[in-house]
């Protein structure tokens, strides 16, 4: 099945119940992903063949790397090379799995049995887990595989607990040294950008799930370490890695979980690998119109800028609908026709009109800064009174005009919605449950 890619192989690094990594053999910098058919539950008390479910996953990994990277979130993903297997640096595994959830669901719903399932959490809550095997962390005997966790820095230690029974009721059942878990110098400095990054991947994907009308409930990822001793997100994101619900329903692993019929199965994971094809950055754009090249449009430009982390496309135009109505209906006309997904804001110095007049020449979503409102209040009205078919959105304040606009434009952008999502979460408080 793999004669062609025999030649790359070289020798076998680990094997898993779902996939092998093997190293390349011409370039021990680099690994090889090769996916299995099986597909596993309960620890791997549960197991069944699925024809082309690694084809299946491989193809949903690569679709989900693919975004990631065009988000500028460090993966470890070169290419895919073949059906069932992609390329990817040869990481140092961190022995983590972190959690990242929108809502309460599985395993949280037995540590938080005060809540209900599909509990909304409107700051995404991080979980990390230790990644065991036969119960066993070198040589303490564990009450269970793959324990919550929680890291004290200050004591610099690890607190283990039973991942299915309730938080508020248990000590842990064993308090590692960091000497005993840590493997890697500054392993430590980790968590956070752990965190981080598990939550700015959440978000990405929480919107493309949006974007097929389905939604992310749950994820869980891994990281790891390039040779270059960078921290990247790594081994697989498939329909194994997360919880996704359509219709109320699951159309992930939670099928075979929950004892579904194979062919449910399998007709769900094709169906996500599809959508998951479609996961895309759209191209958008703000322009920022003034009236006069003596307008001033720096804080409006800066002010995009700096709320989308530079992810936002910004054209300026100086030209006064008034003095040069043609020439401004076709400057309007030919930038909306090269990039449709934009939003124009209208920053005018000397009367406010012209954002108006934008308003009726576009289908496009128009905002006014009445710049000189200071100095002229009372021309504020011909931005707010205006007549039918003129809806232009009038905002006061340029960086509140510049997040409306970025605000518009992230309902179709992942990247740039998980960019603004993580600003409200970092002052958002979960009151449903102590973190």
């Amino acid at each position: 099945m793999h004669d062609d890619l025999t030649p790359q192989l070289g020798r076998v690094i680990s094997e898993g119940k779902t996939k092998r990594i093997v190293e390349k053999k011409d370039d021990p910098s680099r690994v090889i992903l090769l996916a299995k058919d099986d597909i596993t539950a309960g620890d791997g008390a549960k197991h069944d063949i699925i024809p082309d479910k690694g084809k299946i996953a491989t193809q949903t990994a690569c679709n989900v790397f693919r975004l990631l990277q065009a988000c500028q979130i460090p993966v470890a993903f070169d290419a895919q090379g073949g059906p069932d297997w992609f390329t990817a640096p040869n990481c140092q595994m961190l022995p983590y799995e972190v959690v990242t959830r929108r809502e309460a669901h599985g395993s949280f719903l037995k540590r938080a049995p005060h809540l209900g399932k599909g509990q909304l959490f409107p700051s995404l809550i991080v979980e990390f887990f230790l990644k065991t095997k036969d119960r066993r962390w070198h040589e303490h005997e564990l009450t269970c595989d793959d324990p919550y966790m929680i890291w004290d820095a200050a004591a610099g230690t690890i607190r283990l607990f039973h991942p299915a029974k309730p938080f508020a009721t248990q000590e842990p059942f064993l308090v590692l040294k960091a000497s005993e878990v840590f493997s890697h110098p500054g392993e430590a400095a980790h968590f956070g950008e752990m965190s981080r990054l598990a939550r700015q991947t959440f978000l990405v994907l929480e919107k493309a799930w949006q974007l097929q009308g389905r939604k992310l409930v749950d994820m869980k990822v891994e990281f790891g370490l390039d040779p270059a001793g960078k921290l990247l997100l790594a081994d697989v994101i498939d329909n194994d890695s997360w919880r996704v619900i359509e219709d109320g329903a699951y159309i992930d692993k939670q099928i075979y979980r929950d004892g579904g019929h194979l062919s449910d199965v399998v007709s769900s994971y094709r169906l996500v690998e599809r959508l998951t094809s479609q996961f895309v950055l759209p191209r958008q754009r703000v322009i920022v119109w003034a009236g006069s090249p003596k307008d001033d449009l720096a804080p409006v430009v800066e002010a995009v800028a700096s709320l989308s982390d530079g992810q936002v496309e910004c054209v300026t135009v100086a030209c006064s609908v008034h003095k040069e109505p043609v020439r401004g209906m076709l400057e309007l006309a030919r930038l909306t026709q090269e990039v449709p997904d934009t939003v124009v804001i209208a920053s005018i110095g000397m009367s406010n009109g012209a954002g108006p007049t934008l308003a009726a020449a576009t289908s496009v979503p128009v905002i006014t800064i009445p710049a000189s409102f200071d100095k002229f209040p009372e021309d504020v009205w011909s931005s707010l009174r205006t007549p039918s078919q003129v809806p232009v959105l009038t905002v006061l304040n340029p960086a509140n005009a510049a997040l409306a606009a970025l605000g518009i434009l992230a309902l179709r952008n992942p990247q740039l919605y998980a960019c603004l999502r993580a600003a409200i979460e970092a002052r958002t408080i979960n009151v449903a449950v102590v973190e």
